[in-house]
């Protein structure tokens, strides 16, 4: 059994989505991060970075902070969503790449122009230009492919589940997918999936996922 410590964000929902297409049971505990939860001494002792989403697994005893560290955890000890050979180092590439850029530079963007607009012109201006640039690189990469890794087209893996939550947030990016076509139908044929949905509601439904 693994304890799921999350609240709605992009990265909350890379390992709820994990979690969902694993299959495997879980219990997601909400840690609202706007009421300053993650502060709990508690919650410290399973994640000393005081952010979610942390697990616990019960079988191996083993917490976790750090959701690109969870999502190689749960793919290995599973066996699924990682590829073989030299594409698991590509899933873990492009992981590595939302972990270090379109995680933390869409997060800024999140700050200073969705929630903040008009008060910092230099750094919204910084960060919805680098947003853009990533999601060329993205698009880029989507040329032909299906997903981020594995070989021809590709095969859905962690790297896909780590970036697409960051993406579905767009509206607050500025972003218009129809200028990305191949992250366009990439994010469509990811929110199609089951798993996909369910572990978006995690740890509470708070409406539907948008939709381009």
């Amino acid at each position: 059994m693994i304890d799921f410590y999350t609240w709605t964000t992009p990265n909350g929902r890379k390992v709820s989505i994990l979690l969902e297409e694993l299959g495997i049971p879980y219990t997601a505990h909400a840690v609202n991060i706007g009421k300053d939860e993650q502060f709990a001494p508690a919650f410290l002792a399973i994640s000393p970075n005081n952010k979610i989403p942390a697990i616990h697994d019960s079988e191996t005893g083993q917490s976790l902070m750090e959701s690109g560290a969870i999502m190689l955890y749960l793919a290995r000890k599973h066996g699924r969503f990682l590829e073989e050979g030299g594409e698991e180092w590509r899933v873990v590439e492009w992981l590595m790449w939302q972990m270090g850029g379109f995680g933390p530079m869409l997060g800024q963007t999140h700050h200073f122009h969705h929630f903040n607009p008009g008060k910092a012109d230099y750094a919204e201006q910084r960060f919805l230009t680098e947003t853009a640039r990533l999601y060329r690189v993205l698009n880029d990469r989507l040329e032909g492919r299906e997903y981020l890794a594995g070989t021809g087209a590709g095969s859905y893996s962690i790297a896909d589940m780590a970036i697409w939550p960051w993406a579905s947030r767009f509206e607050w990016q500025s972003i218009n997918l129809d200028d990305y076509p191949n992250v366009k139908a990439w994010y469509l044929r990811i929110a199609e999936r089951p798993a996909v949905q369910r572990g978006y509601a995690v740890p509470k439904d708070v409406g539907p996922i948008p939709m381009p």
